[in-house]
């Protein structure tokens, strides 16, 4: 079964039972340069495994980097 989110702006089909790590993954991104955003809530790393994304989701994700 497939459900539709939004990510970044964008209208992003996924499989359902999708964690946000599996949508990280699945997304190429490295996790340990990313922060994520889920309807409005900033998302822990620790949580990334256990959160199930739904239909309708809102996500922002941003790749953090540090520099001089």
């Amino acid at each position: 079964m497939k459900m539709t989110i939004n990510v970044n702006g964008q209208e992003k089909i996924i499989v359902s039972r999708l964690s946000m790590m599996g949508l990280i993954n699945e997304l190429h991104m490295e996790p340990r340069t990313l922060l994520v955003e889920l309807n409005g809530r900033v998302l822990l790393r620790h949580e990334w495994d256990s959160v199930e994304l739904a239909e309708g989701d809102s996500l922002e994700i941003f790749r953090v980097s540090a520099g001089g």
